[in-house]
Protein backbone atom coordinates (compact mmCIF):
# COMPACT_ATOMS: atom_id res chain seq x y z
CA UNK A 1 0.00 0.00 0.00
CA UNK A 2 1.46 3.38 -1.15
CA UNK A 3 -0.10 6.56 0.52
CA UNK A 4 0.22 9.78 -1.44
CA UNK A 5 -0.11 13.07 -0.30
CA UNK A 6 -0.01 16.89 -2.01
CA UNK A 7 -0.80 19.77 1.02
CA UNK A 8 -1.53 23.05 0.54
CA UNK A 9 -2.12 24.96 2.83
CA UNK A 10 -5.85 25.21 2.68
CA UNK A 11 -6.25 21.52 2.35
CA UNK A 12 -4.22 18.05 1.71
CA UNK A 13 -5.30 15.48 -0.76
CA UNK A 14 -4.24 11.99 0.23
CA UNK A 15 -4.58 9.18 -2.27
CA UNK A 16 -4.18 5.10 -1.22
CA UNK A 17 -3.16 3.12 -3.87
CA UNK A 18 -2.90 -0.32 -3.57
CA UNK A 19 0.43 -1.86 -5.56
CA UNK A 20 -1.53 -5.27 -5.91
CA UNK A 21 -4.67 -4.36 -6.88
CA UNK A 22 -4.15 -1.20 -8.43
CA UNK A 23 -7.12 0.20 -6.73
CA UNK A 24 -7.28 3.84 -5.49
CA UNK A 25 -9.02 5.58 -2.63
CA UNK A 26 -8.94 8.85 -1.77
CA UNK A 27 -10.07 11.27 1.32
CA UNK A 28 -8.94 14.89 2.19
CA UNK A 29 -7.64 16.79 5.63
CA UNK A 30 -7.02 20.36 6.24
CA UNK A 31 -3.67 21.24 5.30
CA UNK A 32 -0.64 20.19 6.75
CA UNK A 33 1.56 23.11 6.56
CA UNK A 34 4.41 22.61 9.17
CA UNK A 35 4.98 26.42 9.64
CA UNK A 36 1.59 27.18 10.67
CA UNK A 37 1.05 24.15 12.78
CA UNK A 38 2.65 22.00 15.55
CA UNK A 39 3.78 18.49 15.35
CA UNK A 40 1.00 17.68 17.65
CA UNK A 41 -1.82 19.56 15.55
CA UNK A 42 -0.50 17.69 12.33
CA UNK A 43 -0.80 14.57 14.32
CA UNK A 44 -4.24 14.95 15.77
CA UNK A 45 -5.31 15.67 12.26
CA UNK A 46 -4.26 12.70 10.71
CA UNK A 47 -6.01 10.50 13.72
CA UNK A 48 -9.48 12.79 13.39
CA UNK A 49 -9.61 11.26 9.76
CA UNK A 50 -11.20 8.26 10.29
CA UNK A 51 -10.13 6.48 6.26
CA UNK A 52 -6.05 7.81 7.55
CA UNK A 53 -6.51 6.03 11.04
CA UNK A 54 -7.80 3.06 9.53
CA UNK A 55 -4.99 2.30 7.24
CA UNK A 56 -2.19 3.29 9.46
CA UNK A 57 -0.74 -0.36 9.87
CA UNK A 58 -0.99 -1.05 6.61
CA UNK A 59 0.48 1.60 4.78
CA UNK A 60 4.11 0.76 3.00
CA UNK A 61 5.20 3.66 1.53
CA UNK A 62 4.22 7.59 1.81
CA UNK A 63 5.57 10.09 -0.13
CA UNK A 64 4.02 13.75 0.93
CA UNK A 65 4.63 16.92 -0.84
CA UNK A 66 3.57 19.92 1.09
CA UNK A 67 3.61 23.56 1.36
CA UNK A 68 6.00 24.95 4.00
CA UNK A 69 8.36 21.81 3.33
CA UNK A 70 10.55 23.47 1.79
CA UNK A 71 13.61 23.54 4.45
CA UNK A 72 15.14 20.45 5.79
CA UNK A 73 13.41 21.46 9.66
CA UNK A 74 9.98 21.75 8.27
CA UNK A 75 10.35 18.19 6.27
CA UNK A 76 11.95 16.57 9.42
CA UNK A 77 9.07 17.59 11.59
CA UNK A 78 6.41 15.95 9.48
CA UNK A 79 8.46 13.34 8.61
CA UNK A 80 8.23 12.73 12.29
CA UNK A 81 4.58 12.46 12.72
CA UNK A 82 3.93 10.38 9.27
CA UNK A 83 6.86 7.87 10.98
CA UNK A 84 5.26 7.86 14.00
CA UNK A 85 1.49 7.55 12.34
CA UNK A 86 2.36 5.17 10.06
CA UNK A 87 4.43 2.92 12.28
CA UNK A 88 5.33 -0.02 9.84
CA UNK A 89 5.72 2.10 6.96
CA UNK A 90 9.06 1.41 4.96
CA UNK A 91 9.93 4.72 3.98
CA UNK A 92 8.41 8.35 3.96
CA UNK A 93 9.75 10.35 1.49
CA UNK A 94 8.37 14.13 2.64
CA UNK A 95 9.21 17.40 -0.29
CA UNK A 96 7.90 20.56 -0.82
CA UNK A 97 4.57 21.06 -2.62
CA UNK A 98 6.59 22.50 -5.47
CA UNK A 99 7.82 18.71 -6.86
CA UNK A 100 4.46 18.07 -6.55
CA UNK A 101 3.52 20.77 -8.64
CA UNK A 102 6.85 19.42 -10.76
CA UNK A 103 5.68 15.57 -11.54
CA UNK A 104 1.85 16.54 -11.85
CA UNK A 105 2.96 18.94 -15.11
CA UNK A 106 6.45 17.19 -16.19
CA UNK A 107 9.36 14.83 -16.18
CA UNK A 108 11.33 17.41 -18.43
CA UNK A 109 13.24 20.74 -17.61
CA UNK A 110 10.60 23.66 -17.38
CA UNK A 111 9.87 26.67 -14.83
CA UNK A 112 6.90 25.61 -12.81
CA UNK A 113 4.66 28.48 -11.16
CA UNK A 114 1.89 27.97 -8.56
CA UNK A 115 -0.94 29.90 -8.26
CA UNK A 116 -3.41 28.57 -5.72
CA UNK A 117 -3.89 29.27 -1.68
CA UNK A 118 -0.31 30.49 -1.86
CA UNK A 119 2.39 31.22 -4.85
CA UNK A 120 5.75 30.21 -6.12
CA UNK A 121 8.16 29.22 -8.69
CA UNK A 122 10.75 27.67 -9.70
CA UNK A 123 12.95 26.05 -12.12
CA UNK A 124 13.12 21.96 -12.88
CA UNK A 125 16.61 20.61 -14.43
CA UNK A 126 15.19 17.13 -15.01
CA UNK A 127 16.35 15.87 -11.75
CA UNK A 128 16.23 18.65 -8.98
CA UNK A 129 14.46 22.05 -8.02
CA UNK A 130 15.82 25.58 -8.02
CA UNK A 131 14.53 28.47 -6.56
CA UNK A 132 16.22 31.68 -7.16
CA UNK A 133 13.59 33.61 -4.52
CA UNK A 134 12.88 32.29 -0.94
CA UNK A 135 9.40 31.72 0.16
CA UNK A 136 8.07 33.82 2.49
CA UNK A 137 4.79 33.07 2.63
CA UNK A 138 1.34 34.58 2.96
CA UNK A 139 2.30 37.43 4.98
CA UNK A 140 5.15 38.86 2.72
CA UNK A 141 4.53 37.25 -0.66
CA UNK A 142 2.21 35.22 -2.40
CA UNK A 143 1.64 37.58 -5.10
CA UNK A 144 -1.26 36.72 -7.59
CA UNK A 145 -2.39 33.78 -5.29
CA UNK A 146 -5.57 33.14 -3.18
CA UNK A 147 -4.63 35.17 0.21
CA UNK A 148 -3.14 37.88 -1.84
CA UNK A 149 -6.40 38.62 -3.74
CA UNK A 150 -7.96 38.29 -0.71
CA UNK A 151 -6.39 40.82 0.98
CA UNK A 152 -6.44 43.13 -2.28
CA UNK A 153 -10.48 42.66 -2.17
CA UNK A 154 -10.80 43.42 1.79
CA UNK A 155 -8.44 46.49 1.00
CA UNK A 156 -10.42 48.09 -1.57
CA UNK A 157 -13.70 47.34 0.71
CA UNK A 158 -12.47 49.24 3.64
CA UNK A 159 -10.69 51.91 2.00
CA UNK A 160 -14.11 52.18 0.05
CA UNK A 161 -12.75 51.71 -3.65
CA UNK A 162 -15.26 48.88 -4.61
CA UNK A 163 -17.57 49.92 -6.97
CA UNK A 164 -21.35 50.01 -5.51
CA UNK A 165 -22.31 46.76 -7.29
CA UNK A 166 -19.36 44.54 -6.34
CA UNK A 167 -19.74 45.95 -2.64
CA UNK A 168 -23.48 44.93 -2.27
CA UNK A 169 -22.80 41.32 -3.36
CA UNK A 170 -19.31 41.14 -1.09
CA UNK A 171 -21.63 42.25 1.41
CA UNK A 172 -23.98 39.81 0.85
CA UNK A 173 -21.58 36.85 0.33
CA UNK A 174 -19.45 37.45 3.55
CA UNK A 175 -19.89 38.92 7.30
CA UNK A 176 -17.53 42.10 6.68
CA UNK A 177 -17.64 43.44 10.19
CA UNK A 178 -14.59 44.82 10.82
CA UNK A 179 -13.65 42.91 14.50
CA UNK A 180 -15.18 39.79 13.17
CA UNK A 181 -12.25 40.12 10.29
CA UNK A 182 -9.75 41.29 12.39
CA UNK A 183 -10.75 38.00 15.03
CA UNK A 184 -10.05 35.77 11.50
CA UNK A 185 -6.78 37.14 10.13
CA UNK A 186 -5.09 37.61 13.66
CA UNK A 187 -6.79 35.02 16.06
CA UNK A 188 -7.75 32.16 13.83
CA UNK A 189 -5.33 28.97 13.06
CA UNK A 190 -5.85 29.20 9.39
CA UNK A 191 -5.65 33.20 8.51
CA UNK A 192 -4.18 32.50 4.91
CA UNK A 193 -7.08 30.08 4.18
CA UNK A 194 -9.74 32.61 5.36
CA UNK A 195 -7.93 35.06 3.15
CA UNK A 196 -8.09 32.99 0.56
CA UNK A 197 -11.67 32.65 0.48
CA UNK A 198 -12.41 36.14 -0.82
CA UNK A 199 -10.83 35.00 -4.18
CA UNK A 200 -14.02 32.53 -4.78
CA UNK A 201 -15.51 35.88 -5.34
CA UNK A 202 -13.21 37.93 -7.54
CA UNK A 203 -13.82 34.50 -9.97
CA UNK A 204 -17.44 34.56 -9.72
CA UNK A 205 -17.02 38.15 -10.81
CA UNK A 206 -13.83 37.52 -13.11
CA UNK A 207 -15.45 39.80 -16.01
CA UNK A 208 -15.65 43.01 -13.98
CA UNK A 209 -13.50 45.56 -15.23
CA UNK A 210 -12.57 46.36 -11.29
CA UNK A 211 -11.85 43.03 -10.39
CA UNK A 212 -9.72 42.41 -13.91
CA UNK A 213 -7.61 44.85 -13.24
CA UNK A 214 -6.84 43.66 -9.94
CA UNK A 215 -6.22 40.37 -10.96
CA UNK A 216 -4.05 41.75 -13.68
CA UNK A 217 -2.27 44.26 -11.67
CA UNK A 218 -1.54 40.52 -9.11
CA UNK A 219 -0.48 38.66 -11.95
CA UNK A 220 2.18 41.10 -13.44
CA UNK A 221 3.32 41.19 -10.41
CA UNK A 222 4.27 37.81 -9.69
CA UNK A 223 5.97 37.30 -13.47
CA UNK A 224 8.01 40.23 -12.65
CA UNK A 225 9.07 39.45 -9.37
CA UNK A 226 9.24 35.21 -10.08
CA UNK A 227 8.73 34.18 -13.37
CA UNK A 228 11.15 37.16 -14.97
CA UNK A 229 13.97 35.96 -12.81
CA UNK A 230 14.23 32.67 -14.70
CA UNK A 231 15.02 34.71 -17.87
CA UNK A 232 18.23 31.99 -19.14
CA UNK A 233 16.01 29.40 -18.12
CA UNK A 234 12.51 30.59 -19.77
CA UNK A 235 14.08 30.87 -23.60
CA UNK A 236 14.94 27.22 -23.36
CA UNK A 237 11.85 25.84 -21.16
CA UNK A 238 8.39 25.57 -21.12
CA UNK A 239 6.44 26.99 -18.21
CA UNK A 240 3.77 25.70 -16.70
CA UNK A 241 0.98 26.75 -14.40
CA UNK A 242 -0.44 24.88 -11.32
CA UNK A 243 -3.55 25.63 -9.04
CA UNK A 244 -7.01 26.65 -8.81
CA UNK A 245 -6.79 30.37 -9.54
CA UNK A 246 -3.97 29.66 -12.26
CA UNK A 247 -6.59 27.45 -13.22
CA UNK A 248 -9.25 30.18 -13.26
CA UNK A 249 -7.33 33.36 -14.45
CA UNK A 250 -5.74 31.63 -17.45
CA UNK A 251 -6.42 34.05 -19.80
CA UNK A 252 -5.41 36.73 -18.22
CA UNK A 253 -2.50 34.90 -17.17
CA UNK A 254 -1.82 34.54 -21.04
CA UNK A 255 -2.26 37.98 -21.98
CA UNK A 256 0.37 39.09 -19.22
CA UNK A 257 2.88 36.96 -20.35
CA UNK A 258 2.62 37.64 -23.71
CA UNK A 259 3.43 41.12 -22.90
CA UNK A 260 6.79 40.23 -21.69
CA UNK A 261 7.14 37.57 -25.06
CA UNK A 262 6.18 34.10 -23.08
CA UNK A 263 3.89 31.59 -23.53
CA UNK A 264 2.47 29.22 -20.82
CA UNK A 265 2.43 25.59 -22.25
CA UNK A 266 -0.40 24.29 -19.72
CA UNK A 267 -2.69 24.83 -17.02
CA UNK A 268 -3.42 22.28 -14.19
CA UNK A 269 -6.33 23.16 -11.74
CA UNK A 270 -5.30 19.58 -8.90
CA UNK A 271 -1.57 18.24 -9.76
CA UNK A 272 -2.36 15.15 -7.11
CA UNK A 273 -4.22 13.52 -10.34
CA UNK A 274 -1.05 13.64 -12.15
CA UNK A 275 0.79 13.37 -9.68
CA UNK A 276 -0.96 10.03 -8.69
CA UNK A 277 0.26 8.68 -12.40
CA UNK A 278 3.92 9.80 -12.17
CA UNK A 279 4.93 8.14 -8.59
CA UNK A 280 2.98 4.66 -9.85
CA UNK A 281 4.75 4.92 -12.78
CA UNK A 282 7.84 5.51 -10.76
CA UNK A 283 6.71 2.29 -8.21
CA UNK A 284 6.05 -0.13 -11.29
CA UNK A 285 9.73 1.19 -12.91
CA UNK A 286 11.04 -0.19 -9.01
CA UNK A 287 9.19 -2.91 -8.81
CA UNK A 288 9.73 -4.39 -12.39
CA UNK A 289 13.63 -3.73 -12.05
CA UNK A 290 13.04 -5.78 -8.42
CA UNK A 291 11.65 -8.59 -10.35
CA UNK A 292 14.50 -8.91 -13.18
CA UNK A 293 17.25 -8.52 -10.57
CA UNK A 294 15.71 -11.94 -9.01
CA UNK A 295 15.10 -13.89 -11.85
Amino acid sequence: MILIADSGSSKCDWVLYDNITNDLSRTRTKGLNPNILSGEKIAKLLCKNKELFSIRKIVEKVYFYGAGCGTSKSQEKVKEVLNTHFSNAITVTVKEDLMAAVLATTNEPAIIAILGTGSNCCYYDGKTIQTKIPSLGYVIMDEASGNYFGKELLRSYYYNQLPFDLRVSLEQSFKLEPQKVLDKIYNSKYPNKYLASFARFLILNVEHPFVIEMLRKGIKAFIQNHILTYSNEFKNVPIHFVGSIAYHTQSLIKEELEKFGLKAKSFVRRPVESLIENIVEIENSIENKSKRITM
